[in-house]
């Protein structure tokens, strides 16, 4: 069986880096965005509302029609969220069959617990995190501190709710994981080759 590697991350923490870092480190395939783009050439839906779809609790979602009752509206819009889930599912297991690899984030571990995933969780202290995006944000993310931390805050929210309308397991939850890192004012590139030895034969 091939080796998994599923990262769950708060937002902030550079787990989308180490993950990436790491399956280099080790000549492993990386998924994280790529999911998405599957996804959408699976379902014939758009890549951005997918993504809404994926960081939001589910039934929380806004309707994405109009025009139509709303018991109309719900019931179309929870179909295209089980197609989604579905197609995540099919493509995921179609991934961990092919090779060695890395997988970021969409409920990777919970989808692929037959497989036996190495499960990490990188974290860290929202100081740390709010510097990392602070040096990271784009050209029209000119946050202040507080709105930095809400953006955080309310990110982490969702993902803890989709993660946990799915997989029935609460999101960040050390029992949940093999591995649990503190990337607080670490340096992730030279942390990287330490973890990686557990992963060498």
């Amino acid at each position: 069986m091939n080796k998994i590697i599923t990262i769950g991350r708060e937002f902030g923490s550079g787990g989308r880096e180490f993950g990436r870092r790491l399956a280099e480190e080790l000549h492993y395939e990386y998924y994280d965005k790529e999911i998405i783009t599957e996804i959408a050439k699976h379902t014939s839906l758009s890549e951005e509302y997918i993504k809404q779809v994926v960081e939001c609790k589910p039934h929380h979602l806004y309707p994405i029609t109009i025009g139509h009752s709303i018991n109309f509206v719900e019931s179309y819009q929870v179909n295209q969220i089980q197609q989604i889930f579905e197609a995540q599912c099919e493509i995921l297991k179609n991934l961990a069959m092919k090779s060695n690899c890395v997988i970021v984030g969409r409920c990777a571990d919970y989808i692929l617990k037959d497989f036996h995933p190495f499960r990490i969780f990188v974290y860290a202290n929202i100081d740390s995190r709010i510097k990392r995006c602070m040096e990271r944000k784009e050209e029209d993310e000119n946050y202040t501190y507080a709105k930095w931390k809400k953006k955080i805050n309310k990110i982490d929210s969702n993902r803890a709710k989709y993660y946990g309308f799915y997989a029935e397991a609460k999101w960040g939850d050390k029992t949940n994981y093999d591995l649990c890192i503190n990337t607080t004012d670490t340096n992730i590139k030279e942390i990287v080759p330490v973890i990686a030895k557990i992963f060498k034969d």
